[in-house]
């Protein structure tokens, strides 16, 4: 007998073209107006309520059930990035140096249709389900815009489930990882002051450049020297920019980079331990050292209990052999919702190497699988009505 949590064949026509409608029609973080708009009319035409503006360029609606209960938030992200689309499809960006290289088009398409799903069910005995189609992922905090325009209000949110394709995981597999999921993300400017001078005679200058080699080295010992080998931390350096001549030792070299961690407490202490070594480091070529940092994203933390639930549907879903632990450094403004609720942040596969759907998230020949929607879809209406079943 057929799933009826999954999407049926028209569904999933359905699901496929609005990914591939949003993906040629890609917009920035709070410019997400046009996809907002589709969202929107999908919603009504379905006949749900919506609200609009939430967080800026957010939509939120909610599915209520015959009686009260606890409130599950979905949540989808909406936004692109920018940087040029090099492949060659019928759905490729039609936007000029905007493109959906991350997946944010799969995940909107994902919840659009997990709410048809459950509008043609039977509506859950108690309780509501919320779905929250965030703008501003990338780089943007959308997730603290959304929750400060009463995202997780109004009804009160007792739980929340995140979904992200992933290229790095074959389609049929799924990552759920209890705890620490995705790293908290820090960005950071250093100021290296010295003296300049003549290259010729670097005796009579203080140079920054060789102190700022000499910082880019110690940073790199913070992971090995200052943090708990058990723990992970990852600080890299992306920048360097200093002097415009080859017998010229400048008076500043700037760094910029950023700060990776998986815990809480670690992260807390690592503003601190940066600075020291920074500090310290430019002193010892008697030059003077100044950070800048900026906390961007805390760490992206499952709860157990709710992470024990995706996974128990995951293994209806695809079966136990095909669920992994699989965690990244990369950084998720849904840590915010989970810093005030229980929930589960979790990937499904996305790549096939068969059909050339290998590149990494962020590059300009991002594709994913699309047999990964329907994943998804049976996952978040899975957990939506496990979630209010059990509670």
């Amino acid at each position: 007998m057929a799933d009826p949590l999954l999407p049926t064949t028209a569904e999933q026509e359905e699901l496929v073209a609005t990914r591939r409608a949003i993906h040629a029609h890609p917009e920035l973080k709070y410019e997400e107006t046009v996809t907002a708009a589709l969202v929107d009319e999908r919603l009504q035409g379905l006949d749900y309520a919506t609200r609009t503006g939430v967080g800026r360029t957010g939509v939120v609606t909610v599915l209520e059930g015959e009686a009260q209960g606890p409130c599950v938030l979905l949540r989808a992200d909406m936004d692109a990035l920018p940087l040029q689309e090099r492949n060659d499809v019928p759905y490729a960006s039609t936007v000029p140096s905007v493109m959906h290289a991350c997946g944010h088009d799969g995940h909107t398409a994902m919840a659009l249709t997990a709410a048809r799903v459950l509008r043609r069910l039977p509506l859950p005995a108690r309780g509501t389900i919320k779905f929250m189609f965030q703008p501003a992922e990338e780089g943007g905090n959308g997730a603290v815009a959304m929750i400060e325009d009463g995202v997780l209000e109004d009804p009160k949110v007792d739980a929340a489930f995140g979904i992200h394709l992933w290229n790095h995981l074959d389609v049929g597999k799924v990552a759920i990882v209890d705890g620490p999921f995705m790293a908290a993300v820090d960005e950071f400017t250093v100021r290296v002051h010295g003296v300049g001078g003549h290259g010729a005679m670097p005796h009579e200058a203080r140079d920054p450049v060789l102190a700022a080699a000499h910082v880019v080295t110690a940073l790199q010992q913070i992971a090995s020297r200052h943090v708990d080998p058990l723990d992970s931390v990852v600080i890299t350096i992306g920048a360097i920019h200093g002097g415009e001549a080859f017998n010229i030792i400048p008076d500043v070299v700037e760094l910029r980079g950023t700060a990776r961690s998986f815990d809480e407490a670690t992260w807390e202490g690592l503003p601190a331990v940066i600075e020291r070594v920074v500090t310290n480091t430019a002193a010892a070529f008697d030059c003077r050292a100044e950070l800048e940092l900026e906390r961007l994203m805390r760490p992206t933390v499952n709860d157990p209990a709710m992470a024990a639930l995706v996974r128990e549907v995951a293994r209806e879903v695809v079966g136990e052999e095909n669920i992994v632990d699989d965690r990244t450094m990369g950084g998720e403004d849904f840590a915010e919702i989970l810093a005030r609720v229980p929930g589960c942040y979790f990937f499904v596969g996305s790549r096939n190497e068969a059909e050339g759907k290998i590149h990494p998230h962020h590059s300009p020949h991002f594709d994913i699988d699309e047999a990964a929607l329907p994943i998804g879809v049976r996952l978040l209406v899975g957990v939506a009505q496990r979630y209010l079943d059990l509670h």
